[in-house]
């Protein structure tokens, strides 16, 4: 295996666990509609219990994302999460408040009472897609940082990066374009949702709400979506030649790079069908309960491209705004050869991992959720 094949391989192996966290984020997007799917207690337990099962999902791989992203490319680790580190702290801080309501809110002595712990579950139902979001459509729209890697040899000033302004990561809200990708991706999530709503929770009331909503968060997430996407493959993007490492602005970058690589330009598209479907025909027929996995398998499928289209073809994937030559790429922040060697080994592992998620989530399912099991379970959030 070759140096630059294991730094595309990783690449590839980053954007699925990032396309893996979009779809997991269904725990996120029908959290945030605790209160209007579930209109009395039963019901918005119902809702709880179904999203109660899988949060640990979200956040193993939101963990996982971050861990192969530091061992793989450890230059972006350190720039991103440590010099964006408000952002990012707010996301993380929003996942632990999840896990602590969860946990916490029909335990003895909780002198707060359940409800505030379910609008902390709404709370990070809506910051976590959204930030989550904004902190990916810097990868497209660039991030304020500066990179001087000679600092290494310096013992007075030995910081390699630095974010360029006192805001941490903050600033990343103020491009709105990062806000409309990230409100895309809540409302995606809203989508996976309601779709994994109606799939696990056996009640015909949450159902049919459920499928009204899918229709105006569809509609709301087709209009960010494509408003982004047409701006991001028309916008100039930032490419680097590959023998001298030199940054520069290319018109029309991603477009180039769909064209270029026409096999993620065809997976995109049938992502993109898979998700149409699954929406469509769950609107269409009340009695089909498996939009999730179609559309799922879509989603995953549309953000694994769209994380290949601004990592390869020899592109920056984090660009900087401060100075144009600090930007990363795959080439320029991965770890030595020794290191994605090792790891390239141990990702064999990956499909056994899969399949052991797979029987847990099989396990899990067995049974639908419905108001007789949540009157009778004693073990329920």
């Amino acid at each position: 295996m070759e140096y630059s094949f294991m730094q595309q391989y990783w690449w590839f192996l980053v954007s699925l666990l990032g396309a893996l966290l979009v779809f997991l984020m269904f725990v996120q997007g029908a959290n945030s509609m605790i209160f209007s799917l579930g209109k009395d207690e039963a019901g918005k337990k119902m809702v709880i219990n179904s999203t109660g099962r899988k949060w640990e999902f979200t956040f193993t791989t939101l963990v996982t994302f971050g861990g192969a992203f530091f061992a793989s490319f450890p230059l972006f680790y350190s720039t991103s999460f440590g010099g964006a580190y408000w952002l990012w702290m707010i996301i993380l801080f929003s996942f632990v408040l999840q896990a602590v309501s969860y946990e916490f809110q029909n335990k003895l002595g909780n002198i707060f009472g359940p409800t505030l712990f379910q609008w902390f579950l709404v709370l990070n139902g809506i910051l976590g897609p959204l930030l989550l979001g904004g902190a990916v459509a810097t990868f497209f729209n660039g991030s304020n940082f500066l990179i001087d890697k000679a600092n290494i040899i310096n013992f007075d000033q030995s910081i390699i990066s630095r974010w360029a302004n006192g805001s941490n990561g903050l600033d990343a809200l103020l491009d709105p374009w990062n806000l409309i990708f990230g409100l895309a991706v809540f409302f995606l999530a809203r989508i996976l949702g309601t779709l994994y709503i109606i799939n696990n929770v056996d009640d015909g009331e949450i159902r049919g709400r459920a499928r009204r909503k899918l229709i105006v968060n569809t509609v709301t997430f087709l209009i960010l979506f494509l408003a982004f996407l047409v701006r991001t493959l028309l916008k100039d993007g930032y490419a680097y030649n590959p023998e001298t490492g030199v940054i520069f602005m290319e018109p029309m970058k991603y477009l180039h790079n769909l064209l270029d690589m026409w096999y993620v330009l065809v997976a995109l598209l049938i992502g993109v069908v898979a998700l149409l479907y699954g929406i469509i025909r769950t609107v269409r027929d009340s009695n089909y309960i498996k939009g999730i996995w179609p559309a799922g398998i879509g989603v995953v499928v549309v953000v694994l491209c769209l994380l290949l289209c601004v990592g390869w073809n020899n592109t920056a994937y984090y660009p900087s705004n401060a100075d144009l030559q600090s930007s990363l790429t795959i080439t320029n922040s991965c770890s030595s050869e020794f290191t994605l060697r090792t790891m390239t080994y141990v990702s064999f592992l990956i499909p056994f991992v899969l399949a052991y998620i797979f029987y847990a989530w099989r396990a899990i399912d067995m049974k639908k959720i419905d108001r007789e099991e949540i009157a009778a379970d004693d073990h329920i959030y």
